[in-house]
């Protein structure tokens, strides 16, 4: 079991990387219609995106799966499902009344309309298998040995070779079989479609249930990108920017939520804060609530409650729920290309149903949240931004206190080092890591960088909640990591030596990183004993001002600038 809901959690993940390119075709396809830029050209360019979906969730599902996130398997995943759609193609049978009316040359382009309507309904369906055998493939294939008569298509170059067959079989599935298929994906979007008011409800409450997981992107694929149709487009979303009026349904329930009700619930934090500690708290507590407000990203607010009052969090689901119903029951017609945050309410404003209804719903999930979250946060003594015991860390100052060069190296050094490290990658909001070893992780240092909560879907997947800028943080953990993890351990094991012949903790105010050297501010220079700095190897010590100690270390300054500040810490 553990095994299968790991395996969804990097599919989920893996979800993420195609959907990233929907906020730009949004922006285009809008920009480019009459009401507003009246650029034809630019909707052409952002429409081009929405009609090769299915191409660009075979590419970013298959890049996602890969170990390092390798191209080769998203080339795979092209080759299959080119060899897949194309298949396809040829094989599905066409019914005779749907051409009866037409003869020579008509016919055949009738004909050619009917499979490429047909084809429409499968693209993204396609595109997603096509990702997953490709990067599926390309983990258990990359490194494959072939007889030396072969071995130019060994290795990498043997994953397309074995996507175009996969192909192949799912091409034969989907053509001969498509009325089959074409009956169940009906089935499918006829009965959550019809299931009303309850089907709505249950998806905005499991949406919210499921982001502990991060599973919630799976069924946000189905909702978004399968259900109804609409011309040949499937697909809440996809329906929505093609004109559907009758779309909308499986967003606009968000809106109410996150550009009200979160934000609200972060005035409730700060209120609730000590007001010693509102200051400092109020800076995070804001940036998290604009995030949320403009770009409809929670996560950072959502795991600040999450896991201090899971009954709480279990009302914010059920709140959610109750949006969508709320929405559906005024036939509010809200539809997003990204998320649902002002940015997208702007944008879409004029494709929607009844949007300005949205403001006193928001009105009123504002007055509910704030008033929830006062009233709980106060009655069970939640540790909330602001709230916690003086000798806590993580209301988000510390995180400005670490250099964005050494940010990588702080976080490799609280994930255990990077020898615990087995497997990295990230999504929208969170680090997804396989670890080593759990117990290897130290939490409060994660804190002390801001990092907003922590998710153990099992014995060695970790997901750390860090905000929008989690794939950054990723690539440059994926830099230093490839630069050397016994760079990082021996200057670990010199760091001791080097606090103790500085004078202790209590002689160092600051440390610096600059270039090559350390920059440490001390509060007594004679309790600094150069001699014993000068036997640790280092490349030279100076005392460059009364308070000021500059020691050369070399490339590993960054690096050990970040042991002193975590034994500092």
């Amino acid at each position: 079991m553990k095994q299968i809901l790991s395996n969804l959690q990097r599919i989920g993940g893996a979800l993420m990387l195609p959907i990233a390119v929907l906020p730009i075709a949004g922006l285009l396809l809008r920009l480019g219609q009459p009401d507003l830029l009246n650029f034809p050209s630019m909707a052409a360019a952002g429409n081009a995106i929405f009609t090769n979906l299915g191409l660009l969730f075979a590419i970013g599902v298959a890049v996602g799966l890969a170990r390092e996130n390798h191209g080769a398997a998203g080339l795979a995943s092209v080759v299959g499902y080119l060899v897949t759609t194309k298949g396809a193609e040829v094989l599905i049978s066409v019914p005779p009344d749907a051409v009866a009316a037409f003869t020579g040359q008509a016919r055949d382009l009738a004909v050619a309309a009917y499979k490429a309507h047909e084809l429409g309904k499968l693209s993204v369906p396609v595109g997603i298998i096509s990702g997953l055998i490709a990067g599926g493939l390309y983990n258990r294939f990359s490194e494959i040995r072939l007889p030396s008569y072969l071995a130019f298509f060994g290795g990498r170059r043997f994953v397309p070779i074995a996507s175009g067959f996969a192909g192949l079989i799912l091409a034969a599935a989907f053509g001969w079989e498509w009325q089959r298929v074409e009956t169940g994906m009906d089935a499918l979007s006829e009965s959550v479609l019809h299931a009303g008011s309850f089907g709505l409800f249950a998806y905005g409450v499991l949406n919210r249930i499921l982001i502990v997981t991060g599973l919630h992107h799976i069924i946000n694929n189905i909702a978004w990108f399968l259900l109804g149709n609409y011309n040949g487009v499937t697909g809440d979303l996809n329906r929505f920017f093609a004109g559907d009026p009758g779309a909308g349904t499986f967003m606009a329930g968000f809106f109410p939520v996150m550009m009200f009700g979160l934000p609200a619930a972060c005035l409730a934090m700060y209120h609730a804060a000590r007001p010693e500690r509102r200051r400092a708290v109020g800076g995070l507590l804001v940036s998290i609530a604009l995030t949320s407000l403009l770009t409809g990203v929670t996560e950072p607010i959502e795991f600040t409650f999450i896991f201090l009052a899971p009954a709480l969090y279990a009302i914010h689901a059920v709140l959610t729920g109750i949006a969508f119903v709320i929405m559906n029951a005024l036939q509010v017609r809200l539809g997003f290309g990204f998320s649902a945050g002002l940015f997208d309410y702007v944008l879409n404003f004029n494709k929607a149903t009844h949007p300005l209804l949205l403001l006193p719903v928001g009105l009123a999930y504002f007055v509910l949240y704030y008033g929830l979250f006062r009233f709980v946060i106060a009655w069970l003594d939640l540790k909330t931004p602001g709230r916690e015991d003086d000798t806590a860390a993580g209301d988000g100052a510390a995180e400005s206190q670490v250099p964005p060069a050494d940010r990588a190296l702080a976080y490799i050094q609280a994930l255990g080092g990077a020898a615990n490290i087995v497997a990295l990658d990230a999504c929208t909001t969170r680090l997804r890591l396989v670890v080593a070893d759990q117990s290897a992780v130290d939490a409060a240092a994660l804190k002390r960088l801001g990092v907003r909560g922590m998710v153990k879907p099992s014995a060695n997947a970790l997901q750390v909640v860090v905000g929008t800028n989690a794939d950054q943080v990723a690539g440059e953990m994926k830099v230093a990591l490839r630069a050397g993890p016994a760079v990082s351990r021996s200057v670990d094991a010199r760091a001791g030596a080097l606090l103790a012949a500085l004078g202790g903790r209590s002689n160092v105010r600051a440390v610096e990183a600059a270039s090559s050297r350390l920059r440490i501010n001390i509060a007594d220079a004679s309790r600094v004993d150069q001699p014993a700095i000068a036997s640790l190897g280092l490349r030279g010590v100076a005392l460059a001002a009364p308070n000021w100690v500059h020691i050369i270390i070399g490339p590993d300054a960054s690096a050990a600038g970040v042991s002193l500040r975590q034994l500092l810490t």
